[in-house]
Formats: C-alpha cells, structure tokens, sequence
C-alpha cells in the first residue's frame, strides 16, 4: 500500500437515500478498472451493497470502503448509508474521512437527510464537492435543486459545470450531455460504451448564453480568493484555466466553496469529470490540519499533542469501525501518522492496555488483501485486537501514548422487547447482542432486572428490522419480538434541595449519615450534569469519593418512571456522618435516598422523541395526509411544491408514528414518501405521564 500521500484522497460518497450514491460508486469503480462489470442496485448486485439485506432491500444499510486509482491518484471511497435509521454509518466515516461527494437528485432537490448529512460534514469541517444527479430523470431541475443548496444548507454553492437539457427522451429537451464552464466546451457521453468512451466538442448555439453567464459567476466566486487574480480578472474579465483550478481546490479545502457538477450515473453521464474533480479539488491528508489529541505521558498527561501525517511519526490511529468475523473482530482503523505493521504491538490509551496487531489488510468491498504494513492517511482493517477496543478508541505506540477524540453517537429512540423461542438459546441471544452493540454503537442490548425481558434499542423500525433479520440469518436464532417501545426521557420541572438520611442501630451502636443535594434543570453538554460544593476537607476524600459515586450511578440508573434523566444537574452540597465500621455503607445509602427523594420532590416531566417529518405526495393526497398528520400529533411546519408534488415538512412524536410507513401508502395508493430523523425531546402530552404513574 505503498503510495505518495499527496496523492492520495480519502473520500465518502453521502447523501439522502435513493439519490444515487451506490450507483455513483458502482460506476466510479468500473471507470478506474477497479471493477471489470458493472453492477445494479435493484439487481442486487453492486459491489459495495454486498450483504443479503442491502442486496433485498435495494439500499445501503452498512458504509462499505473500495479503493481505486484514477490517473495518478488513489481514492479510498466509503459508500454510506442515505437512511436516517443508519446515520451512525455516516458520522464514523466523516469522522475519519478527508473529503466527500455529496450526491443530490435533481428531481427532488436537497432532501431531509440531505441537510443531516451535510451538518455532519459541516461538524467535522470536511471539504466537499457537489453532484447533481439524475438529470435525465422527469422533473430534474439544476437550477431549483442548485438554489436549495445555497439556501437550505446554508452553502456556497459554484457550478462548474451546466446540464445539456433535464429529463429523458422523447422529450426534445432531453438530458443530453453537459457543458464544462472551465475549459468552455460540450462533453458528451456514448452510451454504446456504456460512457466509457466521451467527446468534446463546441457549446451549442442555444446554450451559449447561459454557458457564458455561469462561467462569469464562476469566474467572480473564485477571483475573490487571490488578490493578483481578482487584479487580472477585473483588467482582463478571464482567468487562465491553471489559476482557476487552483483557486477551486484552496477554496473547497478551506470550505469556502463548493464546486458542483451533474450528471446522471444510471445513464453513464458525468461520472469521471467528477473523478476529476476529487483529485483536483479534494483534499489529500497532507491538506488537513494536522490531527490533535491529548498527550498521556505521566510527566504531559492532558496536554494538546499534534500528530503531522508523516511515516516519520509515531503511530497514531483511530478506530471507526467494528465488524465482527468468524476469525475474530475486523477493525476498520484510519492512520493518522506513522507507520503501523502487522504482527506489531500497540496501545489503547483509553484502557491503558497492549493490544497485538495480528494481520492488515487492505478492504475492497467484501473481499480482502493482506498487507504488511501502512503508513499516514491509509484506511486498513487489522485483526487480532482484544474485546477491550470499541468504535472510537485510540490505537498507538507505547512509548508516545496519545488519545484522539471519540466519536459521539445520537442516542437511541425506539425500543422493543426480544426473546429466543427456546430457554437453550437464551445464552446464545445475549452473546449475540453484545457482538451486535460492538459493531453498531447506536444499538443496545440490556437486561430488564424486575422483568427479566431482553430490551434491544435501535434508530428506527428498519433499524431494529435489519438487527432482527441478522439474529435470524446470519446467527440462526429464532427470536420472538414485541410491540416497539419509545425510549422517554425524564427530567424535572423545578429545583429541589432534599436531604437523604440514613439511620439504624446495629448490636447498640447508632449507625446514621446524611447526605444534601440539590436537584435542578439543567442544559448541559451532557443529558446529567454532577457537580459538588463539598468544603475542602470536610469529609475524608475516600468517603467524598464514594458519595459522589453512589449519586452519580443511582441518578445514571433512571427517574421515577425508571427512564433515563436528560437535562438534570446534581450537586452534592454536603455530607454528615457518625463514626462506624460499616460507614461506607451508611452513606452509601444516605446518598441513594437523596437522589430518589428529590427526584420525587423536583416534580418529574416526562420527555418523548419528536422526529423531523419531511412528506412528499402529490397534490391529491394533501388533505387526507395533513388529517392523518394531525390525528398523530403532529405539528405542520410549512408546505411548499416541488415541480408536481407537494412537500410537507412537520414535526411528530415517535410515538405516533409506529406502521405510518403502512398508513401512507393506504392513503397515497403507494404514491407518496416520507423520511423521518430524530430532532429533540419535548414534553410528553400530562394523560401519557398520568397513565404511567397508574
């Protein structure tokens, strides 16, 4: 895997699902002879959509990493998920990676899962160009869907290119190709070939005008970022085609710009002037600032640590995804810097323990090559690592310990209950979860200890789908479900200071500790927040230690309700105690009756998932959905058309939308969509909380 690392990007193909980006990928791989056919997605056979589920469904369920060469650079490419269910696919991959594709349909513009998208490439600051696909579908619109850009994602959009036409034949006005603003010319595409083989020719007449006005705002976005060329540009109105190409790659690196294109992958259109586009304009490792974290040395333990991706480094690495394997776990690692070899020992900073980096191998898809070593920028699957590594660790040398930021992962929204159809099985269910929940950090398993039911808790009903049809094909259990569950959160209406006590005479002597604490709402960075006034000294900091502890694990535990607290601050305001044998246990419990009472006392405010609700439907069905809409609760934000249908965007409880997927196909006669994403928490409506509280 040895290569130039400025000639190397590291990019992800995302967008919202069913705009293209499997098939931008499949084709993206057969143009770099990376693969000898071309494969379909509603044939099931694409070579990144490679597990059975994908391969029924017509979707990507998990992100899938494929190299390729296109003249003299490597792209390593990770196709992710477009559904919200499997956003966690998403937020791993641009966490490590270094640009990205973000790939819009122009019939239907820029789409929920669009915007959720590209605010996670917003989080992570990664450069990216823009495609716009499916031109030659009926209602394609560049224009709409290029001012949706700009506005709904608050980007700065640049064409550098134009379509010939939008839609299919025999529409005289057909997509027929597209026209490159840079160079001023027609490209079009021979479908005999199946696009491999394209030609330049003149812009046509009819063209000419709008060519020449997109080409002047091309021209104007990019002057602004050199000071001669804007000098040049205002003298000569022209830059030469050299500057022009270096001004897009400085302002997509620094994110100030965008560079879109179109085209249309299913019809061979426009794929490799977008390959073009991610050698020139996307950014190598060598373009990024330089990865930080913090140092673990004992003598600079919590200092900033700056690693440059340089083979001359000491290994830094980060964890970004788990894939369980018959021959042990597969670890997908990014190098940040250095070198990193097989049969090497290295670190995991978060545990402090050695981990014995057995194979490397480099990751096509479904299949596997076995390499020695790799170096900065490379992405590598390793194997050997020990259950102590989950998404998000660190791996690196011992002597210069260093810990990366983790990755965070949105909290899971719905929950439903499992069982093995036989008692034999149960053991084989909870070892299979646990590897599940490795893999996937947005999935939990837990045991509910008053009901001795398994809770498994996922993003969605597809999500828990999917889970459920892997317990069932990939590990051979038969599982009864049940009915999904909201996970609700609980928080407290006002501020309370209560004081917990414990007392009791054990063989004549008077055992009794008090703890106070105060309980109030909080918006934090975190669900809890715990904090402490305790006066120095006070108490031994063992005991401190411990009363901290018990306050923090029984608020971690759940409300009144048993849900977990969100948006709660506890402060431990001050300990009382009497000399005893037993007296960590005294006040161990003091502080358990502390925290029940003032949740109890601070009024409880049950809190349920809203989910972001964008429909699409044609005009007909408008009525009947907005009625079904407000019968789940739901609020309507605003309604606006898009060609010949109309979109609805709302906001709706996840408890009222359990079978809508069912319901709207019944009122649209299948000719409506929706998409759904987790937005916030809000108050539960009082008769959900009364019922609860019995």
């Amino acid at each position: 895997m040895s290569r130039l690392i400025e000639h190397l990007r590291n990019i992800g193909i995302i967008a919202h699902i069913d705009a293209g980006k499997t098939t931008t990928t499949e084709r993206i791989l057969y143009y770099t002879g990376s693969s000898h056919r071309m494969g379909s997605v509603d044939d099931g056979t694409t070579e990144t959509d490679f597990n059975p589920e994908e391969q029924e469904r017509g979707i990507t369920i998990f992100s899938a990493a494929v190299t390729c060469t296109w003249r003299d650079t490597t792209i390593n490419i990770i196709d992710t998920p477009g559904h919200v269910d499997f956003t966690a696919e998403v937020e791993r991959s641009l966490r490590v990676l270094d640009g990205g594709v973000v790939v819009f349909s122009a019939r239907e513009g820029v789409e929920a899962q669009s915007e959720t998208v590209w605010r996670q490439a917003d989080k992570y600051r990664v450069p990216r160009v823009c495609f716009i696909n499916k031109m030659d579908r009926i209602g394609a619109d560049f224009q709409r869907t290029f001012q949706q850009i700009k506005s709904r994602l608050n980007a700065n959009p640049v064409a550098i290119q134009l379509p010939m036409g939008a839609g299919s034949p025999p529409d005289p006005q057909a997509f027929s190709g597209i026209i490159d603003l840079i160079e001023q010319k027609a490209i079009y595409f021979d479908v005999e070939s199946r696009g491999e083989n394209f030609r330049a020719e003149e812009i046509p007449a009819e063209y000419q005008e709008a060519a020449k006005a997109a080409r002047s705002q091309l021209l104007e976005a990019i002057a602004e970022l050199d000071e001669q060329v804007f000098e040049s540009y205002l003298e000569t109105e022209d830059i030469a085609i050299e500057d022009i190409h270096r001004l897009l790659r400085q302002g997509t690196i620094s994110g100030q710009l965008q560079p879109v294109m179109c085209g249309s992958s299913l019809d061979y259109i426009g794929v490799q002037p977008l390959l073009d586009a991610v050698a020139l304009y996307l950014p190598s490792p060598l373009d990024r600032p330089p990865v930080q974290g913090i140092n673990m040395t004992p003598k600079k333990q919590g200092e900033i640590e700056v690693r440059k991706p340089s083979p001359t480094e000491p290994f830094c690495g980060l964890v970004f995804k788990i894939q369980s394997d018959q021959h042990g776990d597969l670890c997908f690692v990014r190098v940040y810097s250095g070198v990193l070899k097989s049969r090497s020992r290295v670190l995991n900073p978060r545990t402090g323990k050695k981990e014995l980096v057995s194979q490397l191998w480099h990751i096509q898809a479904s299949s596997r090559e076995k390499v020695d070593e790799v170096s900065a920028g490379d992405i590598v699957g390793v194997v050997g690592l020990k259950e102590t590594v989950v998404t998000g660790d660190t791996l690196c040398v011992q002597q210069h310990p260093m810990l990366l930021e983790s990755i965070v992962f949105p909290e899971t929204v719905i929950s439903t209950a499992v069982e093995p159809e036989s008692s034999a099985d149960r053991k084989k269910l909870a070892q299979t979860l646990a590897i599940l929940a490795r893999q996937d950090p947005t999935f939990t398993a837990l045991t509910n200890e008053e009901t001795g039911q398994t809770i498994i808790s996922g993003m969605g009903e597809l999500h828990l789908e999917v889970i459920q049809h892997s317990l069932e094909r990939d590990f051979h259990l038969k599982i009864r479900t049940h009915k999904p569950r909201v996970s609700y959160r609980e928080t407290v209406r006002k501020p309370v200071t209560v004081t917990g006590e414990f007392n009791r005479q054990v063989a004549g002597v008077a055992q009794f500790a008090q703890v106070q604490l105060r309980v109030e709402p909080f918006q934090g960075e975190s669900s809890l927040t715990f904090e402490d006034e305790l006066k120095p000294n006070e108490i031994p900091s063992q005991l401190a230690d411990l009363a901290r502890q018990a306050v923090q694990d029984e608020a971690k535990g759940g409300g009144v309700l048993g849900y977990r607290l969100a948006d709660v601050k506890l402060t431990l305001l001050g300990i009382k105690y009497s000399d005893s044998d037993d007296v960590e246990s005294v006040i161990l419990a003091a502080a358990i009756d502390a925290v029940r009472a003032a949740l109890t006392d601070a009024n409880v405010l049950l809190l349920e998932p809203i989910m972001k609700l964008e429909v699409v439907t044609p005009d007909e069905f408008l009525g009947n959905i907005t009625a079904d809409l407000h019968s789940r609760r739901a609020t309507i934000l605003n309604s606006e058309q898009r060609e010949h249908l109309r979109v609805v965007n709302a906001e709706a409880p996840l408890a009222a939308m359990f079978g809508y997927s069912t319901q709207i196909r019944s009122l649209s006669t299948g000719r409506a969509s929706y998409s759904m994403e987790p937005l916030r928490y809000g108050e539960a409506p009082p008769e959900i909380l009364k019922e609860m509280l019995g």
